[in-house]
């Protein structure tokens, strides 16, 4: 098709200006620093080699800023207890972003610690909820997958685990947070119970993953959550 006299004359203007065709396209995205908390149990706890996945992201977020607030072994109704003192307490940097990523250590705490999902949806809520009072977005973490956990693993668990993490899919969904990253399918191959072998290795436990596995997750959030980052 000919281009009409007023788009060739523009055209023609643009080159005698010296832009080219390719100037025309979108600008590249704006990227913004962001700084970000991020509240866990072992899995996020760097001192029990947990939260790799946040150095990928200050590794791809080079001007941004992740704080790791893990706590191994904790439940969720112990993070709760410290959430505001900890990543709210006074000279804290004003986080953009809070990562909760919690829940395992209470699905196997239902016996000994009377741990429902109703009680962990609560506590998980209750520190939604919090973030969003002091102005930061929630990404929420699904349990990722811990059936080769067999030592306490088991059926009523399984169910408990597919529940709580189906309640944290459909806050983001009902847009009760900004975004919600399923660790438990991206995490599984096959069975979807347990972790895929690529990403436990060199752990034995089932439970904790390892740097393919954070690799994996940090990617996840890197493309959801934090791909304009600075």
């Amino acid at each position: 098709m000919t281009p009409r006299p007023a788009v060739l004359l523009t055209l023609i203007g643009l080159s005698l200006l010296g832009v080219s065709g390719s100037a025309l396209a979108d600008p590249p995205p704006v990227r913004t620093p962001v700084i970000v908390a991020a509240i866990g149990d072992s899995l996020t706890d760097a001192r029990s080699h947990g939260g790799r996945f946040l150095d990928l992201l200050r590794a791809r977020c080079p001007n941004s800023r992740f704080d790791n607030y893990g706590v191994g072994g904790q439940m969720v109704n112990q993070m709760r207890h410290r959430f505001a003192d900890e990543v709210f307490a006074p000279g804290k940097p004003a986080y953009t972003h809070v990562i909760v990523f919690g829940g395992v250590n209470d699905l196997y705490s239902d016996l000994t610690a009377g741990r429902t999902p109703a009680k962990i949806e609560q506590d998980l809520a209750r520190m939604y909820e919090e973030a969003h009072r002091r102005g930061a977005k929630v990404v929420a973490v699904t349990v990722a997958p811990w059936g080769g956990f067999t030592r306490y693993f088991n059926a009523s668990r399984s169910a408990a685990t597919l529940e709580v993490n189906r309640w944290i899919l459909a806050q983001r969904d009902a847009s009760a947070i900004e975004a919600a990253v399923d660790a438990y399918k991206l995490l599984s191959c096959g069975d979807p119970t347990t972790l895929c072998p690529s990403y436990a290795v060199p752990n034995k436990d089932g439970l904790h993953f390892g740097d393919e596995g954070h690799k994996r997750l940090g990617e996840a959030m890197l493309a959801q959550v934090f791909s304009s980052c600075a």
